[in-house]
C-alpha cells in the first residue's frame, strides 16, 4: 500500500491540466516500459493543440485471449498547478489552495499497480491494453480522437467514477448550445430608448427557463453568460452558452428546442423605430451534440466479471447511473463495451477533493482481481 501511495502522490504533483499532459504521461510510459509494456502514443494532440497524444501500453499476458482494456485519463481541471499532496486521518488531499488530481491520477496509479502485483505473484493473465487518454476533462477530446486503429481490445473498463465497487452502465447524452441574442446598442444615458438591450432581452429568456433537474434522467444548465462592452453603452449582444443532458434522445432534443424557442420567442417581442426604420432583437442557436448516451445491459459479461471480482473480495458491487459523461461515452461509438468503475475519489473539481488511502487500495486490490476473472471467463 505505501508503494500504491507514493506512486499516486508522484503523479498528482506533476502539472498536467488539459493539453498540458506531455510531463506526466512521459514518466507513466517510462514506468510502464520498464514494467515490459510495448508503449506507444498517438497523435491525438495535433487535434486537441496539447503537448502529448494518447498513450497505449500493451502487455502480452500469457493466456490467448483478446486483451482487456483499462483506461483512465491524464489531464485534470483547474486550478491544478502545484499540487501539494497532504495525508492526513487516512485521507489524501491538498491544503485547499488547488484541486488534488484523483480525477483521474487514482484510476492510472490502480491500474499501473495492480499489473505490477501480478506480475509480482506470477500470475498468468490474458493480455492487458492500458489507455491513458488526453483533455478529457475539456470534451472527451483525447477519447474523440483516439486512432482506433491501435485498439485491439473489445470490453474494458475506464476508471472514472467515484465510489468503491461501483459499475456505472448508463450515462448520458450531452448537447451543448451556444444562443447569440442581438439586440441594437445606443448611448446609456442619452439616448436609450434607441437601443435594445440584449442583456435584459436574454436575462428575460433565461428567467423562463426550467434549469437543474428536468426530471430524474434529465438536466439542464446554463454556464456561461458574457455581453456589453461598457456601462455606458445599451448592449447590442450577448452570448449565452448551457448544456442539456439526457439518458433519453427524444428528451434531449426536446428540452433543447424548448430552450432555443425561449430565446427566439423573448426576442421577437422586443424593438425599436430608429430614423423611420424598425429594427428587431433576434436569437441565433447553434447546438452540437458533445457525445451519445452510454448504455450497457447488467447482463454484459463484463459487467458480470466487475461484479464477481468485487464479491471475491468481500465487497458488494453497486450498479449505477452517471450523470456525468466519460470516455467510456465515446468509445461506445466505435463498438467498444467499456463500463465506468469507481476509484473512490471524491469532491472532484473543487479543492475540497480528496480519496481515502483505504479506497485507493481496496479500488486496486479490485482492478487486479477483475483481471483474473477477466482471464478465467
Amino acid at each position: 500500500m505505501d508503494r500504491l501511495v507514493e506512486y499516486f502522490i508522484s503523479l498528482v504533483e506533476i502539472d498536467s491540466e488539459s493539453k498540458n499532459e506531455k510531463r506526466v504521461a512521459e514518466k507513466i510510459a517510462n514506468d510502464l516500459s520498464e514494467m515490459g509494456a510495448e508503449v506507444i502514443f498517438d497523435h491525438a494532440h495535433h487535434a486537441t493543440q496539447g503537448n502529448v497524444g494518447n498513450l497505449i501500453a500493451n502487455f502480452k499476458g500469457k493466456i490467448n485471449k483478446t486483451p482487456l482494456l483499462l483506461c483512465a485519463h491524464t489531464d485534470t481541471v483547474k486550478p491544478g498547478i502545484g499540487v501539494k499532496a497532504i495525508i492526513e486521518d487516512g485521507y489524501i488531499r491538498t491544503d485547499g489552495s488547488t484541486i488534488l488530481g484523483s480525477d483521474d491520477k487514482a484510476g492510472i496509479a490502480q491500474i499501473v499497480e495492480a499489473i505490477r502485483r501480478l506480475d509480482e505473484e506470477g500470475v498468468e493473465h490474458a493480455p492487458i491494453q492500458v489507455l491513458f487518454t488526453i483533455s478529457e476533462e475539456i470534451g472527451l477530446l483525447g477519447a474523440k480522437n483516439l486512432d482506433y486503429s491501435l485498439i485491439d481490445a473489445k470490453v474494458g473498463f475506464a476508471l472514472d467514477w467515484h465510489g468503491v465497487c461501483s459499475i456505472v452502465t448508463h450515462a448520458p447524452s450531452l448537447n451543448i448550445f451556444e444562443i447569440v441574442v442581438t439586440g441594437k446598442e445606443a448611448h446609456a444615458g442619452g439616448s436609450p430608448e434607441k437601443g435594445i438591450n440584449a442583456i435584459q432581452v436574454t436575462g428575460e429568456a433565461i428567467g423562463k427557463l426550467k434549469l437543474g433537474r428536468i426530471d430524474f434522467e434529465t438536466t439542464a444548465n446554463i454556464g456561461n453568460i458574457k455581453g456589453g462592452l461598457a456601462h455606458n453603452i445599451v448592449p447590442k449582444e450577448c452570448f449565452v452558452s448551457g448544456e442539456v443532458r439526457s439518458h433519453d434522445e427524444v428528451k434531449l432534443e426536446k428540452i433543447t428546442q424548448e430552450i432555443i424557442t425561449t430565446f427566439k420567442d423573448v426576442a421577437s417581442k422586443y424593438e425599436v423605430e430608429v430614423d423611420s426604420e424598425v429594427i428587431k432583437a433576434h436569437a441565433h442557436a447553434h447546438v452540437l451534440n458533445d457525445f451519445a448516451a452510454l448504455k450497457i445491459s447488467e447482463e454484459e459479461e463484463i459487467v458480470k466479471i466487475a461484479e464477481n471480482a468485487a464479491r471475491n473480495l468481500g465487497l458488494e458491487p453497486a450498479i449505477e447511473t452517471g450523470g456525468g459523461g466519460s470516455d467510456a461515452n465515446v468509445f461506445a461509438k466505435h463498438g467498444l463495451i467499456v463500463p465506468i468503475i469507481g476509484t473512490g475519489m471524491n469532491d472532484v473539481h473543487s479543492t475540497h477533493e480528496n480519496i481515502k488511502i483505504e479506497d485507493l487500495e481496496n479500488v486496486t486490490r479490485w482492478v487486479v482481481e477483475i483481471i483474473k476473472e477477466y482471464s478465467k471467463k
